[in-house]
C-alpha cells in the first residue's frame, strides 16, 4: 500500500446462497478524493460497504482500509471512519443531546467541545430546535441529520456514506455537499455511495460503477463517458448504458409516448 491508498480492495467476492452480491470486485481509494460507487438496486453497494466496515466477511478476495485488515482490525479501523447508513442507525429511545453525549463518551472526545460543535452542526442543518427531543418523534430527514453529526463529531479520516442525502430538504443537502468538501479539503477521504446522479457529477472525483456484483465501469467522468463510448455525455446516460439499461429504457420510453399519445 502506498501512502495515498486509504482504501484497496481486490478480486473481492460475498455470496449470500446462490446470490453473488459482490462477485470479484477491486478499486482503490485515494486519500483526499470522493470516490463514488454507483448502481441500480441490489448491484452491491451497500454489501461492499459492510465488508469494508467488518461487518460482513468476505468469501474470497483481499481488502484493507489504512492498510489494516478490516476482519482483524475492525475496532482500530471505525476509530477513524464516520460512517452513514441509508437507514439512520441511531438510538431512538434519546434526544440528539443524549446520543451526542453517548458519541463522545465511546470516541474519548471532549464533552464540552462536542456539545458546542454538535450544536452548531445542528444549526446549520436547521435542527437545533430538536436537541432534547426524542429522536423516535422525528422525520426521516431530520433523524438523517443526526446521522450524519455523528458521524463527523470525531473529525474521522474517512467518511463511509450510504445514500446520505435521502429523506434531506434542498438546503440541507447543499449543507451535507459544503461538508464533504471541506472535509476532503482538511485532508479527508469520502466513499460516497448514491443513486442521485446529479449530485455524484458534481461531487465524485471518480466513480465505480457496479453491476450485478461487479465493476462495469471506473474513473472520471470523462473516462466514464470513453469507457461507454458516449463523449460528452451525462453521468446518467453514461451510467444506464455501463449498467446495460440504456436501451430498455429507451424502449419503454417509447411504448410511454404511444400510451400518452404524443409524436416523437
Amino acid at each position: 500500500m502506498s501512502n495515498n491508498e486509504i482504501i484497496i480492495i481486490k478480486s473481492l467476492k460475498k455470496f449470500f446462497g446462490e446470490v453473488k452480491a459482490v462477485n470479484g470486485i477491486s478499486f482503490e481509494v485515494q486519500q483526499g478524493e470522493v470516490f463514488g460507487l454507483l448502481g441500480p438496486n441490489g448491484a452491491g453497494k451497500t454489501t461492499t460497504i459492510k465488508l469494508l466496515l467488518g461487518l460482513l466477511e468476505p468469501n474470497e478476495g483481499e481488502m484493507s482500509v489504512f492498510g489494516l485488515n478490516p476482519e482483524r482490525n475492525e475496532v482500530a479501523i471505525k476509530r477513524r471512519i464516520g460512517y452513514v447508513s441509508e437507514e439512520p442507525l441511531i438510538f431512538k429511545s434519546l434526544t440528539p443531546k443524549d446520543l451526542f453525549n453517548f458519541v463522545a463518551s465511546v470516541r474519548g472526545l471532549d464533552a464540552n467541545k462536542t456539545t458546542n460543535l454538535a450544536k452548531e452542526y445542528l444549526e446549520s442543518l436547521d435542527a437545533i430546535e430538536y436537541y432534547d427531543q426524542l429522536i423516535a418523534t422525528l422525520s426521516h430527514g431530520n433523524k438523517q441529520k443526526l446521522q450524519i453529526i455523528a458521524a463527523i463529531l470525531h473529525e474521522p479520516d474517512l467518511l463511509i456514506l450510504d445514500e446520505p442525502i435521502a429523506g434531506l430538504d434542498a438546503k440541507s443537502v447543499r449543507v451535507v455537499k459544503s461538508i464533504i468538501e471541506l472535509h476532503t479539503q482538511r485532508g479527508g477521504t469520502v466513499l460516497f455511495s448514491t443513486h442521485i446522479m446529479e449530485i455524484a457529477q458534481e461531487l465524485c472525483d471518480r466513480i465505480g460503477i457496479i453491476n450485478k456484483g461487479k465493476i462495469v465501469g471506473i474513473g472520471t467522468i470523462e473516462e466514464l463517458r470513453q469507457q461507454a463510448d458516449k463523449v460528452g455525455a451525462s453521468l446518467e446516460d453514461v451510467f444506464l448504458r455501463l449498467t446495460e439499461q440504456d436501451t430498455s429504457v429507451n424502449e419503454i420510453i417509447k411504448k410511454l409516448r404511444a400510451s400518452f399519445k404524443v409524436k416523437n
